[in-house]
């Protein structure tokens, strides 16, 4: 095993023994997982600078963060273990319905039990290298490649937009905004003649190169820039709304590609090494991750990586969640795993799991070619929201890449879109600023499709364990006329008043990328250079209310009282005239009364016209939750939470 220890430093009855009917009562667990990995063995050698690492009897060692909560009875013998997001563990979040809370703490929120109460064994597992620490958040301590040992150097590209003017910032992801605060990777040299600082207007402007003597490696203090290598500033400031892109070397090369292994190797260990502390009892592994740990997942299969050392599999299943198309920085040099929108190895061909050409690279590919050669290929159930297709990606993962025709999923998947949502559960009330710190020019989307994902959890269960298939999938198609442009959907969408429609020619899209001559070695040319046309970016088609048909409907979407997209304009006091947020969409209600209707021009009936009172409204949801549930969309046990759901949404959108 490539576990040779794990350090257990905190073991507790979790919520002081509280009983979860019928799971029972729970343990919580607090390791640090010791690792040591051969860099020559077979499994090991898609790991980027891996072999340049330092070595102790032949191997690589790091070290990882672990939580368990193990049921203190049989359980339902099923493991699901979370690639943490930024650190934080969030599967209570988004399983048991717990609440958001942006202030990063170790505690685990249980909310309504949902995962306690099925007898779930939980596990989070420390992976991200960047996750500053000391913390509560969970990172991995990565092995460093030495400078001397790099035959090859290379810089890194940091992109930041601001939302507000600012002198400097830190040397870190930015897209995330307050909720990330990863450790700086500071500058080699803050003298670096070499290092550069881009600025465009939006993202598919020409870029100007800033002089070097308007810049340098500083934080702003007292109102003058004092030298650090872990902030750049900027003479004038940095304007809102504007692209800024910093190349630089840093000063240090973590091996980021061994999250990766750790992820991997802790899920056999937990289920397979008679040292694990819940040996004997798990029969079932699921792999989950979510965003950024979703499209981690989408990389960690595209290398290969469900077989372990041994040949095994790491996971029988895959819950891969609200990663679109993409994959991410997690396996080459300079990686910084939290980023997103910059052009770079994870915005690269190829995006469907199955095989597909793409004239534009030259290339025949899948995304589970190696895993397939690998063998150990689990069961995976992709769901995304609205969110993803309006940046440009999500579509990707099921069409040909000339936007020909739809490509159906292998028989080992389930794609799923969770209609009308915007990245992460919609929550009241009403707002336009977002946890990130971004200004939205319409309130953000308030659809919960938490429901939608517990149910999704459950069918991947079933099918890994009982052989039980999950409903077909449901997602945008060509076939069927459920898929469409975003200019299309704008188009049906201009005659509602009051809703911000993006610039078409400021939308995200993906490009095949020019990395340079060493990016099959994980080494990139920064910033990459685009390599052809762009990739077609295709989104669910709408309804009369602007609402989408392409994907599974909450039961308050189907049975509306809102107009919701996946899409959200930036304030024009943010900049950036134009250009979507990421992640997040909107939401604009119906008017209540016919009167308001027509006061405003609006061709959406109103809710009083729709509904006889808020009892039929809720009979009609109710209605459309049962529905859901033969489907085996939802959870019988949920119906009465989407009509909560939903008479909440009605209240607010009728004051």
């Amino acid at each position: 095993m490539a576990i040779e220890r794990l350090e257990i430093i905190r073991r507790e009855r979790y919520e002081q023994g509280r009983a979860f009917a019928p799971g029972g009562a729970y343990e919580r667990i607090d390791a640090i997982a010791h690792y040591a990995v051969d860099p020559a063995h077979p499994a090991n050698r898609g790991i980027v600078d891996l072999d340049l690492a330092p070595r102790s009897g032949g191997k690589v060692q790091f070290r990882g963060d672990v939580t368990l909560l193990r049921p203190t009875t049989a359980g339902n013998r099923a493991l699901i273990i979370e690639v943490p997001n930024r650190g934080n563990r969030i599967l209570t979040r988004s399983f048991n319905r717990a609440p958001f809370d942006l202030v990063p703490t170790d505690a685990i929120t249980p909310g309504d039990g949902f995962l306690m109460r099925h007898g779930w064994t939980l596990a989070w597992c420390g992976w991200q290298w960047d996750v500053p620490k000391p913390s509560p958040r969970m990172g991995l301590d990565a092995p460093r490649v030495p400078a001397a040992a790099l035959d090859t150097d290379a810089p890194m590209q940091l992109r930041i937009q601001p939302d507000a003017a600012r002198s400097s910032f830190p040397l870190t992801d930015h897209h995330v905004g307050s909720i990330g605060n990863h450790q700086p990777i500071a500058a080699r040299d803050v003298d670096d003649a070499g290092a550069r600082l881009l600025v465009r207007d939006h993202l598919h402007a020409p870029a100007r190169e800033i002089p070097r003597a308007r810049w340098r490696f500083a934080r702003e203090d007292g109102g003058a820039p004092v030298a650090d290598a872990e902030h750049v500033w900027l003479e004038g400031g940095f304007e809102p709304g504007l692209i800024y892109d910093v190349i630089y070397t840093p000063r240090e090369c973590p091996v980021a590609g061994a999250g990766l292994l750790a992820v991997r190797d802790l899920a056999a260990f937990l289920r397979r090494d008679a040292r694990s502390p819940l040996t004997g009892g798990i029969d079932h592994v699921i792999g989950e991750g979510i965003s950024q740990c979703g499209r981690f997942l989408r990389t960690f299969l595209d290398l290969g990586l469900n077989a372990d050392e041994s040949g095994a599999p790491a996971c029988d299943g895959l819950l891969v969640h609200i990663a679109g198309g993409r994959r991410g920085e997690f396996n080459h040099r300079y990686a910084q795993p939290s980023v997103q929108p910059t052009p770079s190895f994870g915005h690269r061909f190829p995006f469907t799991d199955a095989p597909q050409h793409d004239a534009r690279t030259g290339l025949t590919a899948g995304l589970l070619d190696r895993q397939r050669a690998a063998g150990c290929v689990p069961k995976i159930v992709y769901t995304d929201t609205s969110a993803e297709y309006w940046r440009g990606d999500a579509a990707l993962a099921h069409i040909r890449v000339d936007g020909s025709a739809d490509v159906a999923p292998p028989p080992e998947v389930r794609r799923y879109l969770f209609a009308c949502t915007q990245h992460s559960p919609g929550v009241l009330p009403f707002a336009d600023v977002s946890m990130f710190g971004s200004h939205g020019s319409n309130v953000f989307n308030v659809v919960d499709y938490r429901p939608l994902f517990r149910a999704a959890l459950a069918n991947l269960l079933a099918w890994v364990r009982d052989g039980v298939e999950p409903p077909p999938s449901v997602f945008p198609r060509l076939a069927d006329g459920t898929a469409a442009t975003r200019e299309q959907v704008s188009a049906r969408l201009a005659a509602i008043p009051g809703l911000t429609l993006p610039d078409a020619s400021r939308l995200p899209v993906l490009y095949p990328l020019d990395l340079g001559p060493d990016a099959a070695r994980g080494i990139g040319r920064f910033p990459a250079q685009r390599a052809g046309d762009a990739y077609p970016a295709i989104v669910s088609a709408v309804d009369g209310d602007g609402n989408e048909t392409g994907g599974v409907r909450m039961p308050d979407v189907s049975v509306p009282v809102a107009t919701h997209t996946g899409f959200n304009v930036r304030h024009p006091d943010s900049g950036g005239a134009g250009q979507i947020l990421e992640y997040v969409g909107l939401t604009l209600p119906f008017a209540p009364v016919e009167s308001a209707r027509a006061a405003l021009g609006d061709p959406r009936a109103s809710i009083a016209a729709r509904y006889r009172d808020r009892a039929a409204y809720l009979d009609a949801v109710r209605e459309a939750a049962r529905a859901l549930v033969q489907q085996r969309l939802l959870l019988d046990e949920d119906i009465e939470t989407c009509v909560a759901i939903a008479s909440e949404r009605y209240d607010a959108c009728m004051r």
